[in-house]
């Protein structure tokens, strides 16, 4: 008896381990913790670099208190930047740090390729539009999780219309690529797939939507 007791307390104890290492392994994605962010490379290039991101993020925490936006978070792409290299920036507006910076497209204004981006708020233009957004629901779309974005701005207030949406493609590199330019969008700030896991986390993470800025 006492065998045949140690032998299902045996089976038991490999049962209840190899559960437990499935669920580790197969269902930890659900579960994901914060991620750690480190002060991205590349920043610094410039002291305009920096000072036009403290300057725009100044301005982005007044307008996220006064129509409650998340104040301690905003999204950052400076256009002037090339697109090979870094130039969306998640902002912490209350360390007045960059926290996380990643490749972004900009429109090909349906021209053929662009290598500096061309702006305009035109439906159909294919076009990055300048301006303030703010990042709406997220659904799934023929490039997978997309966020809805709504214009703020004169500059922007047809990007709902025009089906403008934060999204990723594969032909966006992880790494930067300069003095390689990326590929074009049809006006959408298209990031690579990695860099949208990120972003995605802290949209889905905010009580208050968040403010995304893109400036020249």
């Amino acid at each position: 008896m006492k065998i045949f007791l140690r032998l299902f307390l045996g089976l038991l104890f490999v049962s209840i381990t190899l559960l437990a290492f499935a669920f580790f392994f197969w269902y930890r994605p659900k579960f994901k913790p914060p991620f750690h962010y480190t002060y991205p490379a590349g920043i610094g290039r410039s002291s305009g670099e920096l000072s036009r991101l403290h300057t725009k993020a100044t301005l982005l925490k007044q307008y996220a208190v006064t129509h409650r936006f998340n104040g301690s978070r905003c999204f950052l792409v400076d256009m002037k930047v090339a697109s090979g290299k870094n130039r969306f920036f998640v902002y912490d507006l209350e360390k007045d740090s960059v926290i996380l910076a990643g490749l972004v497209a900009h429109g090909s204004c349906d021209a053929g390729f662009q290598t500096d981006p061309r702006f305009s708020n035109t439906p159909n233009g294919g076009c990055s539009s300048l301006g303030k957004y703010k990042i709406g629901n997220h659904y799934r779309g023929k490039f997978g999780l997309a966020y809805k974005l709504y214009g703020l701005d004169s500059s922007n207030s047809h990007a709902y219309g025009r089906n403008i949406v934060l999204h990723s493609y594969d032909c966006v590199p992880e790494q930067e690529t300069d003095p390689i330019p990326i590929c074009n969008s049809r006006g959408c700030p298209m990031v690579s797939p990695g860099f949208l896991d990120h972003l995605a986390f802290i949209i889905d993470g905010s009580e208050k939507p968040i403010l995304l800025w893109i400036f020249d």
